[in-house]
């Protein structure tokens, strides 16, 4: 049974969390957050480490798409080792976003240090909150207790707070409401699609890829890193077209090929799907609507069915690698709970 990892007790507990988060973001000043930073005439950073860099990558598409304004995400690494080419030298033109489960990262902890000593504002995205909490007044904090290693409901509620924030700066209404109805659905898909991506896990294979265009490129970069830290396999990312300039040379019997299908590239993405399935893949689907076509090259389908605008279903579609990694960890006999190497924070 699944809630004897605790991993994936936290992985089925999502539309709770997701719940709680929606609630405590709903009670709170949001505007309070950035009033004074002007963040609609600048360029929003988003820094973090890890699985909350592919978080930042995620919520810097969100905030294009809904605000208008440039966004992008940065390692905490890229910034301490190379500043000059990654944050302006005129602090007036850039709105940094810290991103740290714990708040104790130490490389984002220094990334903190250093726009103090600029005297740059920043906001804060955390949940423990801990020594980033109080190296700023700006300070979004979420209601998710996770005791795991690695991070799963931590990832999908902070980018569901992040697209929440810039919906309500945005006044989207209908894109807010759309958020609000996520739990429900992903408590649906969870009692379909569990059992289906617990079966396909078993499978003995070597290598996975993992495919996404447009927002879904975090996601794929997150799932393919959830796959690693849960089960020891060998996972990559692409962008989807790009798997086939080279990266489809690992493709064979012992390879998973992962397709994260958008709507707005659908034709385009299911195409390089049945060209690796032709290749002797197997493949795995995660689409909103599943065509016939598509149901009968891929080996695994998961339809979200979600009737929601498509940026607004980007943290379903991590859940099933999420699940993927946890499954497939069990089945080599390892302990998702405590993956090789990794501590549930990085300090140095």
């Amino acid at each position: 049974m699944p809630f004897k990892i605790q991993t994936l007790t936290e992985i089925y507990g999502q539309p709770k969390v997701w719940r709680d988060c929606l609630q405590a973001l709903a009670a709170a000043d949001l505007r309070a957050l950035v009033q004074g930073c002007e963040p609609e005439k600048k360029e929003w950073v988003f820094v973090g480490c890890g699985t909350s860099f592919y978080l930042a990558q995620a919520a810097a598409a969100s905030v294009t798409s809904l605000l208008g304004v440039p966004a992008r995400a940065v390692p905490a690494s890229e910034i301490l080792l190379f500043p000059a080419l990654t944050l302006p030298q005129d602090a007036s033109r850039y709105f940094p976003i810290l991103i740290s489960r714990s708040g104790h990262t130490s490389e984002v902890l220094q990334v903190a240090a250093l726009l103090q000593s600029k005297a740059v504002d920043f906001l804060a995205v955390t949940c423990d909150g801990r020594e980033l909490e109080q190296m700023t007044p700006r300070v979004l904090k979420f209601p998710v207790v996770e005791e795991s290693t690695v991070m799963t409901a931590s990832f999908t509620s902070m980018v569901l707070g992040l697209q929440y924030l810039a919906a309500v700066l945005a006044g989207d209404e209908a894109f807010l409401f759309a958020l609000r109805a996520l739990p429900d659905h992903l408590e649906r898909l969870l009692e379909v699609y569990g059992p289906q991506v617990e079966a396909f896990a078993k499978a003995p294979v070597e290598d996975f890829a993992f495919l996404g265009q447009g927002p879904l490129y975090a996601i794929a970069q997150e799932t393919a890193l959830k796959v690693m830290e849960s089960s020891s396999s060998y996972a990559q990312f692409f962008h989807s077209l790009e798997f086939r300039h080279g990266p489809k040379s690992i493709v064979g019997p012992d390879t998973v090929v992962t397709a994260l299908l958008s709507e707005s590239a659908f034709d385009a993405e299911v195409a390089v799907l049945r060209e690796m399935k032709e290749l002797g893949s197997r493949t795995l689907a995660i689409a909103n609507l599943a065509t016939p076509d598509l149901r009968q090259f891929a080996d695994l389908v998961i339809e979200l069915d979600l009737p929601v605008p498509e940026l607004a279903r980007i943290i379903v579609y991590v859940v099933w690698g999420q699940l993927l990694g946890s499954y497939r960890g069990l089945a080599k006999g390892l302990n998702p709970d405590n993956p090789r190497n990794l501590s549930r924070v990085v300090t140095l």
